[in-house]
Order: structure tokens, then C-alpha cells, then sequence
């Protein structure tokens, strides 16, 4: 959060932390140091958002017209404007200011930025958090059809009508994975849940279209308990420093003939972890 400059929301992640009990007294130490340093840094982020507010702000029609309203006055104050936020997308790091150019992308009436933005995706490697913000984009300006690409190492096919545009968009069982780790943990280890929700929530988009995101579609018992079980393992482990996976398996009724499918969600979660550490 703080290399993308979210501050306002790395506040909020540090008070909840505060709140939280059973942690070293060190943690709590460094996270209150965190904290002030961040909120006489960044005043102006430093209060608490109101969860009202923000649920009233994201149901406001006019908002999104208004967004769209200002990207064609710009649009039309500029003849370039389409071509600096493509440049802006394609050139720079990935930060907050793509995100906003993304969607900005995304009011303008030009269908040469499907062609642009489609050939980007096929032939340039890029951060898969990236890509699904792309799929998004493309999906907000109405194309249709597939496109194909590779996620990692793993060539897919998308079709852009059915690219989830919030996370109510995914399928039934990708909350139900969650909610099982949320029975877990929620009460007991908050912190952790916490961090579960965040990882998965990213990891979620990181996948989307793989092999693996389709391997959970199937909603067997089994495969939601396995990806719980590992989802609550690698967190575990970043949390703590350590695996604690013969007392994690049991919560969630891994058995031995479930081991191997087990291993391989965990590599999965692990790997797009160890990604996001060395990006």
C-alpha cells in the first residue's frame, strides 16, 4: 500500500491491527509507530473513512456520469487525451494513476482502444493483477467476444461479457471458500482472517481464467474445503513465520487421499505470494 502510495488505507489496515489481540507486544509497538508517522505525514488521508459513506458514494448513480462527463470534456479539450492514458496504462508502473486511467479508458467512445488494449494483453507479459484490470476495462466498454492470452505460463481464453466487475460478480463458490476460512478464524484470529480476505481477494484476480480459478467452479465439498484449507495455511505461515499445516488440515477434513490436491492449491497461493514479494 505504501509503495502505491494508498495511506489512507494502510491507516485504516494499522488501526485495525491495533485492535486486535494475542500478538507480540513488539508488533503493536511498530504498528502504533507505523501509524503516527503516517498520519503526521499524510494528514489530509489520515481520518477514518465512514463505511456509510463510502457504501452511499458507490451507490450514487450520478457519480459514474459525472466521471464519464469529465473524461469526454476532457477528451474533447484534447485531441491526445485517449492516447496519453494509453501511454500512461502501457508505459508506466503499475500504480493507483493506471487504475484511474484504466477507467477512464473506459468512458471513451474510440473502439480502436479494444484493438489496442486487445493486442496489449496477447503479446506483452504483464502482472496478472494488470491484466484482469485490463479484462475489466474492456468489459465496462462493451466489448464481446474472447480474447486470448497468457496468465503466467498458462495460455486462456476470456470471454469479456462474463469478466466480474466487483467481487459479487464472481461465482457462488468463490465466497463459499472464503466463508469456510471465515468460520475458522474469524473470532478467534481476526488478524489473520483479515489478511485471507485481502490475499484472496487478489489472488482471486490473479487467476482468473486458469486452470486453477476453474478447478473451484465445480463446487464439490472437497474442493471448497481444500482451497480454504490452503488459503488459511499460507496466510498462517506469512503470518506467523512458520507452517502449522497438521493442526490447519484437520479444520477443514483434509485427508490423506486429498493431500496431493491440497499441495497443489498451496503451491499455487504460494508462488503468486512469492510474486507479489519480489514485483
Amino acid at each position: 500500500m505504501l509503495e502505491n502510495e494508498r495511506y489512507g488505507e494502510a491507516m485504516e489496515v494499522l488501526r485495525f491491527l491495533l485492535k486486535c489481540g494475542g500478538q507480540n507486544e513488539r508488533n503493536y509497538d511498530e504498528w502504533k509507530s507505523l501509524l503516527e508517522w503516517l498520519e503526521a505525514a499524510f494528514p489530509e488521508q489520515a481520518a477514518p473513512r465512514s463505511a456509510d459513506a463510502e457504501s452511499d458514494q458507490a451507490d450514487d448513480p450520478d457519480e459514474a456520469d459525472m466521471a464519464k462527463q469529465l473524461v469526454k470534456e476532457k477528451a474533447a479539450q484534447d485531441a491526445g487525451y485517449a492516447d496519453k492514458l494509453l501511454d500512461s496504462v502501457m508505459n508506466g508502473p503499475l500504480t493507483e494513476q493506471t487504475i484511474l486511467a484504466l477507467e477512464q479508458l473506459a468512458y471513451l467512445e474510440r473502439p480502436e482502444i479494444d484493438a489496442v488494449l486487445v493486442d496489449w494483453l496477447h503479446d506483452t507479459p504483464l502482472h496478472p493483477l494488470l491484466q484482469f484490470r485490463v479484462l475489466q476495462t474492456l468489459r465496462r466498454r462493451g466489448m464481446e467476444g474472447q480474447v486470448r492470452l497468457h496468465r503466467g505460463q498458462e495460455p486462456v481464453e476470456i470471454e469479456i461479457e462474463t469478466v466480474p466487475l466487483d467481487p459479487a460478480g464472481f461465482p457462488p463458490a468463490i465466497s463459499k471458500i472464503l466463508e469456510r476460512v471465515a468460520n475458522q478464524t474469524e473470532v478467534h484470529e481476526p488478524t489473520l482472517f483479515y489478511f485471507a480476505q485481502e490475499l484472496w481477494s487478489q489472488f482471486i484476480m490473479a487467476i482468473y481464467g486458469t486452470e486453477d480459478y476453474h478447478s473451484m467452479l465445480d463446487e464439490e465439498e472437497s474442493t471448497l474445503d481444500i482451497w480454504a484449507a490452503a488459503l488459511h495455511d499460507i496466510v498462517s505461515e506469512s503470518l506467523k513465520g512458520f507452517r502449522n499445516e497438521d493442526e490447519i488440515r484437520p479444520l477443514y477434513g483434509i485427508t490423506d487421499t486429498m493431500r496431493f490436491r491440497y499441495e497443489g492449491a498451496y503451491r499455487s497461493l504460494k508462488q503468486f505470494v512469492a510474486a507479489g514479494v519480489e514485483d
